[in-house]
C-alpha cells in the first residue's frame, strides 16, 4: 500500500523554498495550551537539573565511586534504549496528555521518596539505583508522548516553533538547575533539592490538567501485535527517505558527537586543571549555547526547517571538539563550548522538527520514539566509547577523535541527505 505522500512533499519545499513572513520567535506561546504547558516545564526542568545534581553528589558521598555514579546513569538510560519503541506504541493508544500525566506523577513520587530517605539519614546506595532505575523507564513512555505531544497543542503551522522552545525550557534548567542545587546542598541541605523537584512537578501537572484539549488516541488494528506495531512504525521511516537519513545521521552523531557529559570533567581536570567550580562554569558555557541555539531556533522558525541548520549543526558541533582539543586555556575553552552546544540544539531541533512535519498523526508516538532512541538510548554506547578515549589517549585526543568521527558521518549522510530534499524523492511507495 502506497504512503502519502503530501506531507514528506510539503515538508521539502518547505526546506527548499522556505516561507517568506515576518519572524515570530514567540508563536507557540499564542496558543493557550501550549502556554500553560510551557510554564509548567519550565518549573519542573529546574527541579529536574536540581534532582541530578543531588543524586549525584548523594551516590559520591555514600560511594566515592565514579563508576557507581556511572551505573546510576546507565539505569537512566538504558530502559530507553531497551523500551522506548514500546513507549511509542503506547503514545499512539493512549491519549498523550493522560499518559504525560500519569508519568509526571510517578517521578514526582520517585523526588518525595528520595528526599524522604535522604533526610532520614536512612538511604542506601541501592535505593538510589532502584529510583533512578523507575525514573528511566518512566522516561521511556514519557519522552515520546511529551514530543508526539506537541502537535496537538499549536498544530503543525507553529510546530517547530514549540520544539524550539520546548527545547529551550531544558537548557535554560541546565544553566539554572545545577547552580542552585550546588548552593543548596553547600549551604542548607541535599535533600531539599529532592523536594523541590517533588513539588515544582505540580506546577506541570497543573498546567496537563487546565490544558483544554481532546484527548486523541488511535485505536489501530485490532489483529496487529506490538511488534508489528513497532514494524509499521519503522516501516515508515525506511520507506521515507526525508526522515531516514536525518534520523540516521542523529543517531552517529549522537554515538560519536554528543558525548560532553563524559569529556568535560576529564577536559576540566587533566587538561585545564581545573576543580568542581571550573567544570561547572564549562558545562554552564555549554549549557548556555545551546539555550541561545534553541531561542534562535524559535526565531527562524517562521522559515521551517532549514537544510543549512541541519549540515550547519553537525560541522558546528564537530568542528568546535577538534578546535577545543589543543585548547589549554580555561578562558577561551568557555566559547568554543557554548558554540558547540548552539550547534548541537541547531541540529537536534531541526532533526525533530523535519521528522514531525513529515509522520502522519497515527505514526507519530512511534517515530518519535525512534527520535527519542537515537537521541538519548545512544548515550551508554557513545559514553562508553569517549570514556575509553579519554582513559587511554586523553580528553583532547577523545575530543578531536569524536569531532573526526562526527564529520565523518556527516559526510557520509550528505549525499543521501540532499537527494532526498528533492520532492519527487521524498516518499518511496511500497
Amino acid at each position: 500500500m502506497p504512503v502519502q505522500p503530501s506531507a514528506a512533499e510539503d515538508l521539502q519545499r518547505k526546506i527548499q523554498n522556505p516561507p517568506a513572513s515576518r519572524a515570530k520567535p514567540w508563536a507557540a506561546l499564542q496558543h493557550v495550551n501550549f502556554r500553560r504547558f510551557w510554564l509548567g516545564q519550565t518549573v519542573s526542568m529546574v527541579g529536574t537539573w536540581m534532582q541530578s545534581v543531588a543524586m549525584a553528589w548523594l551516590v559520591l558521598e555514600l560511594t566515592n565511586s565514579p563508576f557507581l555514579l556511572g551505573v546510576v546513569g546507565a539505569a537512566q538510560f538504558a530502559p530507553i534504549l531497551l523500551f522506548s519503541l514500546l513507549g511509542g506504541v503506547v503514545a499512539d493508544h493512549v491519549p498523550k496528555r493522560k499518559l504525560i500525566i500519569a508519568s509526571q506523577s510517578v517521578m514526582m513520587v520517585v523526588a518525595f521518596t528520595l528526599g524522604t530517605l535522604s533526610i532520614l539519614q536512612i538511604v542506601e546506595y541501592w535505593h538510589i539505583f532502584a529510583l533512578a532505575l523507575v525514573v528511566g523507564m518512566t522516561n521511556a513512555l514519557d519522552i515520546p508522548a511529551r514530543q508526539a505531544f506537541l502537535v496537538e497543542l499549536t498544530g503543525k503551522k507553529d510546530l517547530m516553533n514549540a520544539i524550539a522552545l520546548h527545547a529551550s525550557v531544558f537548557n535554560g534548567a541546565r544553566v539554572i538547575g545545577p547552580a542552585a542545587a550546588g548552593m543548596l546542598i553547600a549551604y542548607i541541605s541535599l535533600p531539599l533539592c529532592f523536594f523541590l523537584n517533588g513539588i515544582s512537578f505540580l506546577a506541570v501537572l497543573l498546567g496537563l490538567l487546565t490544558i483544554r484539549i481532546e484527548d486523541r488516541a488511535f485505536a489501530g488494528k485490532k489483529e496487529q501485535r506490538v511488534w508489528a506495531e513497532i514494524a509499521e512504525g519503522l516501516g515508515y521511516i525506511r520507506r521515507t527517505p526525508a526522515v531516514l537519513y536525518p534520523i540516521l545521521l542523529l543517531a552517529l552523531v549522537s554515538l560519536f558527537a554528543f558525548n560532553f557529559n563524559v569529556l568535560v570533567p576529564v577536559y576540566a581536570r587533566d587538561v585545564l586543571q581545573e576543580g568542581a567550580e571550573g567544570f561547572g562554569f564549562l558545562m554552564a558555557a555549554h549549557g548556555t549555547g545551546a539555550l541561545l541555539g534553541s531561542l534562535f531556533l524559535a526565531y527562524v522558525s517562521h522559515l521551517g526547517p532549514r537544510r543549512s541548520l541541519l549540515i550547519g549543526g553537525v560541522i558546528g558541533v564537530s568542528l568546535t571538539q577538534v578546535f577545543l582539543a589543543p585548547v589549554s586555556v580555561f578562558w577561551w575553552a568557555l566559547p568554543i563550548l557554548a558554540l558547540s552546544g548552539w550547534s548541537m540544539l541547531a541540529f537536534a531541533g531541526t532533526v525533530n522538527t523535519i521528522v514531525q512535519l513529515a509522520v502522519p498523526d497515527e505514526l507519530r508516538g512511534r517515530v518519535m520514539s525512534v527520535y527519542s532512541l537515537v537521541f538519548m538510548g545512544m548515550t551508554p554506547f557513545g559514553n562508553l566509547m569517549a570514556g575509553a578515549m579519554a582513559k587511554w589517549l586523553g580528553a583532547s585526543t577523545a575530543f578531536a577523535v569524536c569531532g573526526v568521527l562526527g564529520l565523518a558521518a556527516m559526510a557520509l549522510l550528505l549525499r543521501p541527505i540532499l537527494r532526498a530534499s528533492r520532492p519527487e524523492e521524498a516518499v518511496v511507495s511500497t
